[in-house]
């Protein structure tokens, strides 16, 4: 365990600021993202330098695409998550607690040079829920030359966003889906966090967006034309990606329909020259 970053004492309470949830807490309790938990009046991240999963990946992986093209990656991830979709595609590392093995940052980085890769992505499970492992491993990369990638669903506040970022240079952004509602029952809060995070990052380093279309949550083709318009707003170079659901964890539906994810593509071209659809052959 490490002292968290990004929180405040009120007497007994300890406030949270790692993200819009604000969880207050006392003694003995876990955060909403199961992996922040006060001891002795203190908060503390369980999960620094517990990794589950690492790989040496394509960067078009992550998916980014329209940066350090063709280049690999290596790719950490530790566990814990501050959404709870029901269709999470890593559910046994974001919303269980898997098998993972210590590594200090020094390691991590040493990997990435004995791999011969350029760049180190924090993904797989949310990475702002490991923020200050990602904080200390993106610190010493960078002084090694080495690049740094975040895969996130950008549900983060502001300030651990603009310390992080820094030392951020290229991010993918999750955006689950278009309206409020929805957001609620993915255990967010507004779709206005997430597009604020877009648009403070989009202003400091390269930005890709993905949209993952489910059935029922993000597949509405006026919606997310609404949502194309507001993205442009920030910024009209944008590269998107429009990627196919497939059945898994608690959902059950059918995978997403071809023809919905094309019209989608169609109405984002609208306003964004760079739409590639994903996980479809």
């Amino acid at each position: 365990m490490k002292e968290a970053m990004f929180y405040d004492k009120n007497g007994k309470i300890i406030l949270c600021n790692l993200c819009p949830h604000h969880c207050k807490l006392k003694n003995g309790q876990t955060g909403r993202c199961g992996v922040r938990k006060v001891l002795h009046d203190k908060l503390y991240s369980l999960n620094y330098g517990e990794i589950s999963v690492i790989n040496v990946d394509p960067i078009e992986k992550k998916p980014i695409v329209n940066w350090m093209k063709g280049s690999k990656i290596l790719s950490i991830g530790s566990f814990g998550c501050n959404l709870h979709c029901g269709f999470c595609q890593n559910y046994e590392i974001s919303l269980e607690t898997p098998l993972t093995v210590q590594m200090k940052p020094s390691e991590i980085v040493d990997r990435a040079i004995d791999s011969g890769v350029p760049s180190i992505a924090y993904t797989y499970n949310e990475p702002t829920v490991f923020y200050e492992m990602m904080y200390d491993v993106a610190k010493l990369a960078r002084r090694q030359g080495i690049k740094n990638v975040m895969v996130t669903n950008g549900f983060i506040d502001e300030k651990p966003l603009m310390d992080i970022i820094e030392y951020i240079d290229a991010i993918n952004i999750d955006l689950k889906t278009y309206n409020d509602d929805l957001y609620k029952q993915l255990g967010g809060r507004t779709l206005n966090d997430i597009l604020k995070t877009i648009e403070i990052a989009s202003k400091r380093c390269y930005v890709e967006i993905s949209l993952l279309i489910v059935p029922g949550i993000s597949d509405q083709l006026n919606e997310m034309e609404e949502l194309f318009k507001k993205l442009y707003l920030i910024n009209k170079e944008f590269v998107l990606h429009i990627s196919r659901y497939f059945p898994v964890y608690r959902y059950d539906d059918p995978p997403t329909d071809i023809g919905i994810m094309t019209e989608i593509r169609e109405k984002a071209l609208k306003y964004f020259k760079n739409v590639y659809l994903g996980n479809v052959r």
